[in-house]
C-alpha cells in the first residue's frame, strides 16, 4: 500500500505530485526521521523516440524522485533543496527492455552540511541494477509552497515517453534536438523544468547522437553524469540538444545540453555506453 505524508512533503520541490502521477511513482516506505525511502516507477512502452528502442532515460527520473527526497528530509526550518548533481551507473547485461516496475531504495550519506548527498540503488525483478545519486543544496524559500496540479495528460494506448515528456523530435534542426514543450505538470514548485525530466531528456539525445539513428546492435547507456547549472524554463524554443564525442566498435561517450527558453544553457550531461 502507497503511504504519503501530506504533512511532511507538504514542501516537497523534489517530486512534486505532478511529477509522481505522470510518471507512475509511488512510494513503498518511507521515514523523513531517517532520511530514507523506497519508491517505484513502471518502465513499460518506454522508448527513445529517435531510435525506437527501449531506453532507460525514464529511470534518471526515478533516481531523481528517490534520492532527491531523502536530501529533502534534511531540510532544516524554512529551507528547501535545489539539485546541483544526478548520476546514475546501470549494469544491465542481458536486459534489452524493462517491461515492469523498476525500485529505488534510498538513503542519505554522510552528515548534512550546506549540501546533502542522496543515494539509491535501483532493482529489477529482484535483481540490482544500478544505482544512482542526487547532490542537494539548501536554500531558504519561505514563501514557496507545493503545488497540488491535476493532471492534464489523456492517457491512452498509444501514449508515448516523449508524450510523458511533453517533448518533440526537431526533424528541421538536421541534429539530435529534441523540443522541450512547457507543461506545468513537468515542473517543479519554483516554475522550472523538474530535474528528473531535464536529466531523461539528456540521456535521451545523448543516447540518440552515440547510435546515430541506428536501430540494431544499440550502444546502451551505462553511466549519466549531469550538471544543473541554472534554472531550466521551458517555452518556445527550450531543447536538448546531443552529440557523439566518440565512437569505438563496444564503447561510446556523449554529450547533452538542455538550453532554456531564455536561451541560457541550463543543464549539461554526459554519457558513457556500451554495446
Amino acid at each position: 500500500m502507497t503511504y504519503v505524508d501530506r504533512d511532511s512533503d507538504r514542501h516537497d520541490l523534489e517530486t512534486p505530485d505532478s511529477i509522481q502521477v505522470r510518471f507512475g511513482i509511488e512510494y513503498l516506505l518511507r521515514d523523513p526521521a531517517a532520511a530514507t525511502a523506497v519508491m517505484s516507477m513502471p518502465m513499460e512502452r518506454f522508448r527513445n523516440p529517435f531510435t525506437g528502442a527501449p531506453t532507460v532515460g525514464p529511470l534518471a527520473v526515478l533516481v531523481d524522485a528517490a534520492a532527491g527526497i531523502v536530501n529533502h528530509y534534511r531540510r532544516g526550518p524554512g529551507q528547501w533543496t535545489v539539485s546541483s548533481e544526478l548520476s546514475m551507473e546501470l549494469s544491465m547485461d542481458g536486459l534489452d527492455d524493462l517491461d515492469g516496475p523498476v525500485t529505488a531504495t534510498a538513503h542519505a550519506v554522510g552528515p548534512r552540511g550546506v549540501a546533502s548527498l542522496g543515494t539509491c540503488t535501483l532493482t529489477y525483478r529482484g535483481a540490482m541494477i544500478g544505482s544512482g545519486t542526487v547532490r542537494s543544496f539548501f536554500i531558504n524559500a519561505d514563501d514557496v509552497v507545493s503545488q497540488r496540479r491535476p493532471e492534464t495528460l489523456r492517457r491512452t494506448a498509444e501514449t508515448t515517453f516523449a508524450d510523458l515528456m511533453a517533448a518533440r523530435i526537431r526533424p528541421d534542426s538536421g541534429a539530435y534536438v529534441l523540443s522541450q514543450n512547457a507543461d506545468e505538470n513537468l515542473n517543479n514548485d519554483i516554475h522550472i523544468v523538474h530535474g528528473g525530466v531535464a536529466a531523461a531528456g539528456l540521456e535521451t539525445t545523448s543516447s540518440a547522437a552515440v547510435n546515430r539513428g541506428n536501430s540494431d546492435d544499440l550502444l546502451q547507456t551505462a553511466s549519466l553524469r549531469v550538471n544543473f547549472l541554472r534554472p531550466f524554463f521551458a517555452g518556445t524554443d527550450s531543447r536538448y540538444e546531443g552529440k557523439a564525442l566518440r565512437i569505438g566498435r563496444s564503447t561510446a561517450v556523449g554529450d547533452a545540453h538542455a538550453i532554456g527558453d531564455d536561451g541560457k544553457v541550463a543543464v549539461i550531461a554526459r554519457i558513457t555506453a556500451y554495446r
